[in-house]
């Protein structure tokens, strides 16, 4: 399998399929492909002729199959080496993180405009919009309950790492990146996410890159 991944510093939705891909424990080689330069362009162009929405990362190359989406990806994998990997065994774990993972895909449109993903920032804001700062208790909220009726296990959301965690890595760099403050509970997760072995060898490489992307290191 091949992944396509754009620049770890900046690209949310490639951590999101990268941790997926990990996470299913299959061998997979890596290309990064830096977002809006000359590669960029051509692999837009190239990705054209095989999936619609072009120009987008992650994409996953396995044989004939080719998947694009993060959350696809995801799915792919689970498919390939269990679902239990990913997902709770539990029942109403197994709903709710589902239905957290489909809230992080489709929504918090506030928050992602006003914090975009920046490893390597740290800032501080002047301030939230209504909205961003709605779109973080509704974050706040769904880790609280998460941890409170299926976190017993571990030191996840759902106690052992999957899928809700994957999605939600992201928002944790966010976090750190712009200071927002959060409850004790939150930030033992967010450590817990940012200690995790994964997590350490996506930050170090979002480090070490020299691609800078100009209009998202001016944002805020």
């Amino acid at each position: 399998m091949k992944l396509i991944i754009g620049n770890k510093n900046y690209s949310s939705w490639s951590l999101r399929g990268w941790l997926a891909v990990k996470q299913s424990g299959l061998h997979f080689d890596e290309l990064t492909v830096p977002l809006l330069g000359e590669e960029w362009d051509r692999m837009k162009q190239d990705m054209g002729e095989v999936q619609p929405s072009s120009g987008k990362v992650p994409v996953l190359w396995d044989d004939d199959a080719v998947v694009w989406d993060s959350l696809a990806i995801l799915e792919y994998c689970a498919d390939k080496v269990g679902r239990e990997r990913f997902w709770p065994k539990d029942e109403a774990a197994r709903g709710m993180a589902r239905a957290m993972v489909a809230e992080m895909h489709s929504g918090y449109q506030a928050l992602r405009k006003e914090l975009p993903m920046n490893i390597r920032r740290r800032v501080e804001l002047p301030g939230l919009s209504d909205g961003a700062k709605h779109d973080v208790v509704r974050i706040l909220g769904l880790w609280a309950e998460a941890r409170a009726r299926h976190g017993s296990a571990g030191p996840y959301l759902f106690g052992t790492f999957g899928a809700a965690d994957i999605f939600y890595a992201p928002i944790v760099t966010r976090f750190v990146t712009y200071g927002i403050g959060v409850p004790g509970f939150a930030q033992a997760y967010m450590q817990a996410i940012w200690e995790h072995d994964w997590m350490r060898e996506w930050i170090t490489a979002a480090e070490q890159e020299e691609w800078v992307i100009e209009q998202w290191e001016a944002a805020v």
